[in-house]
C-alpha cells in the first residue's frame, strides 16, 4: 500500500482530483450538447453525445474511489469542480452542431494530454494500479477524440 503522507502519493491524489473534476465538467457539457443539438444530423449526434456522456459518467466513481484508495480525499463540491477542471464552461444552448463537435473533441483531446501527463506522476508514486487505469481511461478518451474528429473530417473532406 502506498503511503498517503508521501509527497508523490499526495501529488497523485491531486492529479486524480483534477481528472475527476474534468470528468464531471465534461459530463455536464456533453449532456448540454446532447439536449441542445439541432440540425440535419440531430439523431446521430444526439445519440453519440449521450453515449459519450454515459462513458464519461461511468468513469467518475472509479476515479473518485482511486483517490480514496490512496488515502486521499476527493472533490466535495461544485466549487471544487470549477476550481480544478481544465474543461471550459459552456452555457450556450444555441451552438451549431459543428461547434459542439469541435468543443467536445478539443476537451477530450485535452483530457488525453492530462492523462498522459499523469503517467509520470503515477510512476513517481510507484502507483501501478493507477498507472493501469490511466491506460484504460486514455484509450477511451482517445476513442472519443477519434469519433468526433472523424465527424469533422467527414464534413471537411
Amino acid at each position: 500500500m502506498l503511503d498517503p503522507n508521501n509527497s508523490a502519493t499526495i501529488a497523485m491524489v491531486q492529479e486524480i482530483n483534477g481528472l475527476l473534476a474534468d470528468h464531471f465538467a465534461l459530463y455536464v457539457k456533453t449532456k448540454n450538447f446532447h439536449w441542445h443539438v439541432k440540425g440535419p444530423r440531430f439523431r446521430d449526434l444526439h445519440l453519440l453525445f449521450d453515449e459519450h456522456a454515459i462513458e464519461v459518467r461511468d468513469q467518475i466513481d472509479a476515479i473518485g474511489e482511486r483517490a480514496r484508495k490512496l488515502g486521499g480525499d476527493t472533490i466535495t463540491s461544485v466549487g471544487m469542480i470549477a476550481e480544478l477542471t481544465k474543461v471550459k464552461d459552456q452555457n450556450s444552448a444555441t451552438l451549431s452542431a459543428e461547434d459542439m463537435i469541435t468543443e467536445l473533441r478539443d476537451d477530450n483531446a485535452a483530457m488525453v494530454d492530462r492523462l498522459k501527463s499523469m503517467k509520470e506522476v503515477a510512476e513517481r508514486a510507484g502507483d501501478n494500479a493507477t498507472d493501469g487505469l490511466i491506460d484504460d481511461w486514455t484509450d477511451q478518451a482517445e476513442e472519443r477524440v477519434w469519433f468526433l474528429n472523424s465527424l469533422l473530417n467527414e464534413r471537411l473532406g
